[in-house]
C-alpha cells in the first residue's frame, strides 16, 4: 500500500531528501545514494528526486518512496545510474522486458544498448551487451548462426519458442509448501490455505523451454542453461497451471511425495495448524 509523503512539519517546510535513500519498488527494497538516483539528467529518477521536497512522492508503510515498476528488474537499472554501464548475465531472457523498463525511467542510452540490431555491419561490441551474444542480430538469423556452434549452440536454440527439434529428455521437480488448520472435531473443519509459491528443480534450460516468462529466476539469475538449479520458482501459484506448461510440453508424472508436520496446537480449541511439502516428478522422454 503506497501512502502519500505526510512527513510533519511546518507548512511550507521543505523537507530534503537524505543521503541514503530506501526505495520500494514493486515490492523489493533498494538502498542506494541520493546522486546515483540523480546522476542521469532528464531520467525519472532524477526528476523524481530533485524536486526542493519529499512531498509529494508515494512511501510505503514503512516511509520508504515507493515505484510501481518491476522490482525485480530495476536491479539492473539502478547498476546502470550507478556507472552507466551495462552488464547482464549470460542468457538473459527478460531483455525485451529491461528495455521496456528502460523506456519508463527515460534512459535513451540504456534503450539503444539493449534494443535489438537489424544492421549486418553491426558487431557485437558496438553498442551491444557483451554477455548477450545471441541477440547481437534477429533471433531467426541467430538461431541458424548457433545452430553451428555444437553442444553449447543447441542449449542455446532450446530456449527458443518454437524449435521443437532441440526438444531433451529431462526431469523436472515441482515443490510447494502448504498449511492446514485441522479441528478437533471433525476433519470436514480442516481450512487450507493458498500455496505461496511453487518451486521449480531441474536444468535450466529445460524450466525455461517450459515455463518461460512465468519463470521467477532472480535467486539464481547467472546459471547457464546446461547446469541444474532448485532455486527458480514460479509467478503464478495454481498448481494445475504449471502442470498444463508441464503437459503441453510433453512432460508426464511419474512420482509424487508429501510430508506433514504438526507445527502449532492451540491450548483452548485443540486446533492444529500442519504444514506439509509436496513434490510432483515429471519426466519427458524424447527419442533421438
Amino acid at each position: 500500500m503506497a501512502l502519500p509523503d505526510n512527513s510533519s512539519g511546518l507548512p511550507g517546510e521543505e523537507v530534503p531528501f537524505p543521503e541514503i535513500v530506501e526505495l520500494n519498488v514493486g515490492g523489493q527494497v533498494y538502498i542506494t545514494r541520493y546522486s546515483t538516483l540523480t546522476s542521469v539528467p532528464d531520467s525519472l529518477l532524477c526528476q523524481m528526486f530533485s524536486q526542493k521536497s519529499t512531498k509529494g512522492l508515494a512511501r510505503d508503510t514503512k516511509g520508504r518512496f515507493f515505484v510501481d515498476r518491476d522490482g525485480f528488474l530495476f536491479r539492473y537499472i539502478l547498476d546502470y545510474m550507478r556507472d552507466q554501464q551495462l552488464v547482464l548475465p549470460d542468457h538473459f531472457p527478460e531483455r525485451g522486458r529491461l528495455q521496456r523498463e528502460a523506456e519508463f525511467f527515460n534512459l535513451p542510452d540504456l534503450v539503444k544498448i539493449l534494443a535489438p540490431k537489424i544492421s549486418k555491419q553491426n558487431s557485437l561490441g558496438d553498442d551491444g551487451c557483451q554477455s548477450d551474444p545471441e541477440e547481437s542480430s534477429p533471433s531467426t538469423d541467430a538461431v541458424r548462426n548457433l545452430a553451428t556452434l555444437g553442444a553449447a549452440a543447441a542449449a542455446c536454440a532450446s530456449l527458443v519458442p518454437g524449435s521443437g527439434d532441440s526438444k531433451r529428455s529431462g526431469f523436472i521437480t515441482i515443490g510447494y509448501r502448504g498449511s492446514y488448520t485441522l479441528g478437533r472435531d471433525s476433519q470436514t473443519d480442516a481450512k487450507f490455505r493458498r500455496v505461496a509459491r511453487i518451486m521449480v528443480c531441474g536444468k535450466t534450460s529445460l524450466a525455461k523451454e517450459v515455463f518461460g516468462e512465468t519463470l521467477n529466476e532472480s535467486r539464481d539469475p547467472d546459471r547457464p542453461p546446461e547446469r541444474y538449479t532448485s532455486r527458480y520458482y514460479l509467478k503464478f501459484t495454481f498448481l494445475e497451471q504449471a502442470f498444463d506448461k508441464l503437459a503441453d510440453a510433453g512432460f508426464h508424472m511419474v512420482a509424487c511425495n508429501s510430508t506433514g508436520t504438526c507445527a502449532f496446537a492451540h491450548e483452548q480449541t485443540d486446533d492444529k495448524i500442519w504444514t506439509s511439502y509436496t513434490e510432483y516428478v515429471f519426466y519427458r522422454f524424447v527419442s533421438k
